[in-house]
């Protein structure tokens, strides 16, 4: 996939300029709404959040830490690469989700959460929004960042952004629907 830089930067921003609406208005739910499940086995709006949180303490600082020791210069075009590609579009919100096996350390079912817990969120999306800011001005083709799977596996910052937002979008979507309006 190739894609004009400042128009995925733009996009990227706005869905997570959606996302932090949406985490302020559930602070004004009532928490009892938030811890509302389906069934036993799905996660409420907030587990939902936490499992969010969980992977921007992750993805913040490595996105972080590459972009601060690069000194490449803004593409015009950003490239995306083929596995990036793949981990992006596969975190894309569809009609029909396609369910993914979750790690243990980042499953928060059945954890005591609290308003805390989208506080926090609310933290990372505003720190997204300085990254994604910064981003504007280094090459997202060239800089590559490790994975919360494996350090041994690297994408482009490009994907990357795209991997950690498109995942936002999923579980906010999901928390909307278990009980986070």
């Amino acid at each position: 996939m190739k894609i004009d830089s400042v128009s995925l930067l733009k996009e990227l921003k706005d869905l997570t300029e959606q996302h932090l609406n949406f985490a302020e208005k559930l602070l004004t739910e009532p928490e009892s709404n938030l811890l509302k499940r389906k069934s036993p086995e799905s996660w409420n709006a907030l587990e939902c959040i936490e499992h969010l949180n969980r992977y921007a303490r992750f993805y913040h600082p490595e996105i972080e830490k590459r972009i601060s020791q690069s000194d490449s210069k803004a593409e015009q075009i950003f490239n995306s690469g083929w596995l990036g590609n793949y981990f992006a579009e596969s975190m894309k919100p569809k009609s029909k989700l396609n369910t993914m096996k979750t790690f243990r350390s980042m499953n928060p079912i059945h954890q005591e959460l609290d308003l805390t817990v989208i506080r926090e969120f609310i933290g990372h999306q505003n720190k997204m929004l300085e990254l994604l800011d910064s981003a504007l001005v280094v090459n997202l083709s060239k800089i590559k960042t490790a994975i919360s799977i494996s350090p041994l596996i690297k994408l482009r910052l490009g994907d990357t952004f795209r991997v950690v937002v498109y995942h936002n979008q999923r579980h906010v979507e999901q928390a909307g629907k278990a009980g986070g309006n």
